[in-house]
């Protein structure tokens, strides 16, 4: 099994986000990633792999062209006016100023960009976003090639990133942007099934009026976690895509048997669309001992969740997410792969499946 992985990661360093009043140390770190290849590198069938190169093609095939540029000029722009921390919104288009014009001034284009103060941009932001989605692209060009499953270390993570959009330590959204790719090439139903503690709101709203992409998320419920503002169980999607997105938002203190239970209804769902490729949105934030979630996974149950993935019988794309609580995430995320890797002899590859 390859696990894709660059250490472009860590050109994205930002020295703070906004939590409970107070700059803090940022939970999305680099960190993380260290903590999961030390635990993946002495797991016995695990190849660790460099990404690809895919340019920003595959980049633009799912976010605005505009958003794009913003990202990969607004460092330049924010030294410009010489500012010294890094680049954040102080002002956004709420409910009551709906303007859809792009402001001139860099702080004006933050926030017309930006969903939160969580998510600070730095010098090496964007060339971090661009290889987080080669990690994603390389992993879904492994499956589509042949392979049972990969898996793709993306940091930055990717879900909360909508087409014009960033926020949630997300810019470019690599699922979206995966299954895009494997639509032009080979695979023509996607199943992206997000399984992070936090609702997939970028992921959904890129493909919510689209029957293609199944669209499936068991989060924490809206009301009470981020992103607050999209998650809820009668959002099924619009037009062409009604019936295509499957929300299944769960309460405080969820166990992980629990937890299972929303896995069953899922999985039917899937199964009902019979893709010809599964997206994993994979978030190990789900752990009782995750710092901003409200789940109660012990980490021998990440097991049980790999082992579920795979008995869906699917090629699977799996792509990281969150995950904050660094004590547990290595083992968290090994005991994923140990538990697809269990079940491989259930899973067709690709070209059996199509």
């Amino acid at each position: 099994m390859r696990v894709f992985h660059s250490e472009t990661h860590l050109l994205h360093q930002p020295a703070g986000e906004l939590h409970g009043g107070r700059i803090v140390a940022p939970f999305e770190t680099g960190e993380r990633i260290t903590r999961m290849l030390d635990a993946l590198r002495a797991f016995e069938g695990v190849t660790l792999a460099e990404p690809e190169r895919f340019g920003l093609g595959p980049v633009l095939d799912v976010h605005d062209a505009d958003y794009v540029d913003f990202l990969q000029t607004c460092w330049r722009d924010w030294k410009a006016l010489g500012h010294e921390g890094d680049a954040i919104a102080i002002c956004w288009p709420t409910r009551t100023m709906t303007s859809t014009r792009v402001p001139e001034s860099i702080q004006g284009k933050l926030g017309f960009y930006a969903l939160g103060t969580d998510t600070m941009i730095t010098e090496g932001t964007f060339a971090a976003a661009e290889g987080s989605s080669d990690i994603a692209l390389s992993a879904t060009k492994d499956v589509l090639s042949g392979t049972r499953f990969a898996v793709g270390l993306c940091r930055p993570p990717g879900h909360h990133a909508a087409h014009d959009q960033f926020g949630g330590y997300c810019f470019f959204n690599n699922a979206a942007i995966a299954a895009e790719y494997a639509r032009k090439n080979a695979a023509s139903r996607i199943a992206i099934f997000d399984v992070d503690f936090h609702h997939g709101n970028g992921t959904q709203s890129i493909f919510y009026d689209r029957d293609d992409v199944l669209f499936v998320s068991i989060h924490g419920e809206p009301q009470n976690a981020f992103p607050f503002f999209l998650g809820y169980a009668d959002e099924t999607g619009s037009g062409r895509g009604e019936g295509f997105n499957l929300n299944l938002p769960l309460p405080r203190g969820t166990t992980a048997a629990q937890w299972m239970q929303a896995f069953d209804t899922a999985a039917a769902r899937i199964a009902d669309f019979a893709p010809d490729l599964l997206i994993v949105s994979l978030g190990v934030d789900t752990h009782e001992d995750d710092p901003i979630s409200f789940f109660r996974f012990g980490t021998k149950d990440f097991t049980l969740l790999g082992e579920r993935l795979g008995a869906l019988g699917l090629p699977v794309v799996t792509l990281l997410e969150g995950g904050y609580h660094l004590s547990t995430v290595g083992a968290n995320i090994a005991n994923v792969l140990r538990g697809l890797m269990s079940t491989q002899a259930l899973r067709p590859q690709l070209s059996e499946a199509l």
